[in-house]
Parts: structure tokens; sequence; C-alpha cells
């Protein structure tokens, strides 16, 4: 291994390709999903104490903020599915290729964006 190799630390200046970048989304996606897991956990524990429980949490769901929680917790979810069907579809060898990465990263764009904006005007 090359140790006088130059080393740039700087993700402000790092161009990642296309592939990259939606592994790298499909991550944080995951991430996400994983802190969001204590507050649907929470929402849906309050909503099944009581009635009162179930009634605060369901004005909390139709407020604004709530809204919009709702749409981000679903964004992600989405966004981590279509990227892991990518990356199953990619198991079984198709898209290995530089192109077939690129398109498979393109496909993975445009599907979750088009599933999000459907979730945004269910929510809404």
């Amino acid at each position: 291994m090359n140790k006088k190799r130059p080393v740039n630390l700087d993700l402000r200046t790092i161009k990642l390709p296309l592939p990259a970048l939606t592994s790298f989304l499909h991550r944080i996606s995951g991430a996400a999903l994983f802190l969001f897991l204590i507050l649907m956990l929470y929402t849906f524990g309050k909503s099944l104490d009581s009635e009162e429980g179930f009634n605060e949490i369901k004005g909390m769901l139709f407020s604004p903020i709530g809204k919009i929680t709702t749409w981000v917790v679903y964004s992600a979810f989405i966004y981590h599915l279509v990227a892991g069907i990518r990356h199953l579809i990619m198991d079984f060898g198709i898209g290995h290729t530089i192109e077939g990465g690129k398109r498979g990263s393109i496909a993975v764009i445009v599907v979750s964006g088009l599933l999000m904006a459907i979730g945004a005007l269910w929510i809404w």
C-alpha cells in the first residue's frame, strides 16, 4: 500500500459519484429510521394506553408538525426500502457495471421521489 498518497478527508470538497451518493443516503435513512423508532414506539404505546392518550396522539399527528414528522419518517422508510431493493437486485448480479450502477441510482431517486410525493399528497 502506498503510504505517500494524498488523503482528502474534507467531505465538502469530495465529488461522489451518483451510486456512492445513493448508497450513502441509504445508510443515513437507515440510521434515521433507527432513531425515529424511539418516537414511533412512544406514540404507539401512548395511543394504546387509554382513550385520552389515543386522542392526544391523534391530535398531534393531525397538526402541521405531526404531518411533517410523519412525512419525514415515511420518506426515510420509502427511500431505505427502494434503495434496499436495489441492493438486493445487485446481490443477484444485476447492475454491477458502472453504467448499471448509475441507472440503478437514477431509478432509486426517481421511484422514491415519486413515492414520497404520493405520500405527501396522502398525508395532506
